[in-house]
């Protein structure tokens, strides 16, 4: 079915620059829309250290195996050059030619090394002497000094500098270190009261002062360049004796990955972009010339000045209205939980005061008697990993399931894996051959009445810091039921034994796949009466898109939101003429998956699924995730209003063409369409009743 789908590659590509297009909305205060450059820069970067680099290495090995819309990886690769090449154009026009102007008028300037006035001049060249020149690292080539490695992603200046005496010329190459902020700061010389930050870039400054590095020499030629390289993990799990120690020593060859893209800004001489091409193996394809300044992540230092009237105004996470009640009487969060299952919404509604509450609780409870949890990424700092330890260190037996493999996160989750073993945490590395992308807790406590399981199941990882940035959902209960599959998915994971026929539960690898498909035709066998919603991350998987095509053909309606990749075409005469796939993006990442059948319960009522899978191959055959029915009538009716916010006609979106291009729709200011702030101020509206 090629010509049924998109390609994988190109619908990411058109997500980042939707992602992009928000810098173009007059409707969002301008250091939020210079934020949404540096996260387009961000997520292209990564996109290059590992797709980009994948494809490359299928090219260099000679495999013309297709993709599953029918291009070879040259293709592929093609078509991402062409794309990105208008992508980088677009956005240095929005960055250089409409915020920075914008924001200068604000009051907020990035300067040239030669716009600095005397003073401003004197302070960068004593920063310079004082922070930046200590750290630097000239390196020469000649016979005696091979070509430098070039890490990954790191800026550097490229020089030609020559001997006067002798006329002998050498390359030479300075890294520009990360260890000082990449916008110096200028002195400020307004009007007292009066909001004025100027900022030069460190690499000017650098290049200012090139005679300190090489006395006696002549710069003949500076110019600015950076590479990106192949940064994905490759682990024969079945073949390590230990995953930890094989994870560790693939971060470091991480480092030497094969180059995949070279940026360099504009003025770079053909003599000295001959050599870093020949030097660092890569095609001329494979170079962007740039012009303005490299990595335009940098442009979050700027995006995080505390400057009101150019941010967005905060919205408060709000303590979910039952947990408030409980606080207020001196009950604790099982109390809460006993009374029937909680759905809570982050980051509208605290996770602090949900989540890591409940973790720190059972962490101090003497009734508490385990605590089980899969841990995807934490972050660099976690009130819930040191719950775990503290609990562990008090005698509660505690197991953790860390997922190493959790792409550019596997260093932090070593550190913490380490960092638990060593407060007694029972830590384990998951399935062989499998990804642990499910978020569940699973605590066991001594209650009045016998034991109980207490179970939380969520969309989003246990991550303080993305909790306040993505749109999550998450299900805190001790239903017996869930509480039971719960503990079979731990023994499963941690022990030794075939995977558990799930009474409650959606389980991938093992059923989740066959149970969303015989959701999909159940649904299809009421054609027109028929109502699928899915909220998703990304859809990709040809399986689950040829179901959706059959139940289309069968007159069924289907909403998608998809924030990401969208492989399906919709609106297809014969094939899917009743699919729409839209695109909800704002202030906050849309993170949750959640799936609402109009006939899939028992009694063909709305059945609801949340949980951590997306509808692509990875997750549904190479993931375990989890997701769980939502059966309370408030909860469902909680996300009928989310999807409801979410899929109306007056809510800013990007819908998807049959072509595969995404159109922009809705009110032309986008405050006034944004379904996130709807969202919030219902959310807000709840809590205060």
């Amino acid at each position: 079915m090629p010509d049924e789908l998109l390609n994988r590659e190109l619908s990411w590509l058109r997500f980042n620059r939707r992602v992009l297009a928000l810098a173009d909305e007059p409707g969002i205060p301008l250091l939020e829309r210079l934020k949404f450059c540096a996260i387009a820069s961000s997520n292209l970067d990564e996109f290059y250290q590992v797709r980009v680099a994948a494809l490359k290495d299928q090219r260099a090995a000679g495999l013309a195996v297709r993709s599953a819309d029918g291009l070879t990886p040259v293709e592929q690769l093609e078509a991402i050059a062409a794309e990105v090449d208008a992508f980088v154009e677009r956005q240095e026009h929005t960055v250089f030619d409409e915020l920075l102007p914008a924001l200068a008028g604000a009051g907020i300037e990035l300067v040239g090394i030669t716009q600095l006035s005397d003073a401003e001049r004197k302070h960068v060249d004593e920063v310079f002497h004082e922070v930046i020149f200590p750290v630097l690292t000239p390196l020469a080539v000649d016979p005696a000094h091979p070509f430098p490695y070039i890490s990954n992603l790191a800026l550097n200046l490229a020089l030609m500098v020559s001997d006067p005496d002798t006329g002998e010329r050498r390359f030479a190459r300075v890294k520009v270190p990360n260890v000082f902020p990449r916008l110096i700061r200028l002195p400020e010389d307004g009007a007292e009261g009066e909001a004025h930050f100027r900022f030069a870039v460190a690499e000017e400054v650098i290049a200012a002062n090139l005679a300190s590095m090489f006395v006696g020499m002549i710069v003949e030629e500076h110019a600015y360049f950076r590479v990106t390289r192949n940064a994905d993990l490759t682990l024969e799990e079945e073949e390590a004796d230990d995953l930890l120690a094989a994870v560790e020593l693939e971060l470091r060859r991480r480092r030497f990955g094969r180059a995949v893209r070279l940026e360099v800004r504009e003025g770079m001489s053909e003599e000295m972009l001959d050599l870093l091409v020949h030097e660092l193996d890569v095609d001329r394809a494979d170079v962007f010339t740039m012009r303005g300044p490299l990595d335009l992540t940098a442009l979050f230092q700027l995006a995080g000045l505390d400057v009101a009237e150019l941010r967005d105004a905060p919205w408060p996470p709000v303590t979910a209205g039952r947990i408030h009640n409980a606080q207020a009487a001196g009950r604790g969060m099982f109390s809460v939980m006993q009374e029937r299952a909680m759905l809570v919404h982050h980051p509208y509604e605290s996770f602090a005061s949900s989540v890591e509450a409940f973790l720190a609780e059972a962490a101090d409870d003497p009734r508490v008697q385990s605590i089980k949890m899969t841990m995807y990424r934490a972050g660099g700092d976690s009130p819930i990993a040191r719950s775990l330890m503290r609990a562990a260190e008090r005698g509660v037996q505690v197991a953790v399931l860390v997922e190493l493999k959790a792409r550019f996160d596997e260093a932090t989750n070593v550190s913490w894996a380490k960092a638990l073993e060593r407060a007694g945490v029972h830590v384990v590395y998951g399935l062989v051959g499998l990804k642990t992308h499910a978020k569940t807790t699973l605590v066991v406590r001594q209650d009045d009445d016998g034991l109980r399981r207490y179970c939380h199941i969520g969309t989003g990882n246990y991550n303080t810091r993305t909790a306040r940035l993505y749109e999550d959902l998450g299900v805190m209960t001790c239903d017996p039921r869930v509480g039971a599959d719960v503990s079979q998915l731990f023994n499963h994971l941690t022990g030794f034994s075939r995977a558990h026929e799930f009474g409650s539960l959606v389980v991938a690898p093992r059923d989740m796949r066959n149970q969303l498909y015989d959701l999909i035709e159940r649904e299809a066998s009421y054609g027109p009466d028929g109502h699928v919603v899915a909220k998703l991350n990304s859809i990709a998987d040809p399986g689950m898109i040829e179901a959706l095509y059959r139940a289309s053909q069968a007159g069924v309606r289907i909403d998608l939101i998809v924030r990401g990749i969208c492989c399906l075409r919709p609106g297809v005469e014969g094939l899917s003429e009743t699919i729409r796939v839209r695109s909800i993006l704002g202030r906050y990442l849309e993170h949750s998956r959640v799936i609402r059948f109009a006939h899939g319960d028992a009694e063909n009522t709305p059945l609801f699924l949340v949980g951590s899978a997306d509808w692509m191959e990875r997750n549904l055959d190479r993931r375990i995730e989890v997701m769980v029915p939502i059966t309370h009538p408030k909860h469902q009716d909680w996300l009928d209003q989310v999807l409801e916010f979410d899929l109306s006609d007056d809510a800013v979106r990007w819908e998807l063409g049959p072509d595969g291009d995404w159109q922009r729709r809705g009110p032309d200011d986008f405050v006034v369409g944004d379904a996130q702030s709807w969202l919030y101020r219902w959310v807000e509206s709840r809590q205060k009743r």
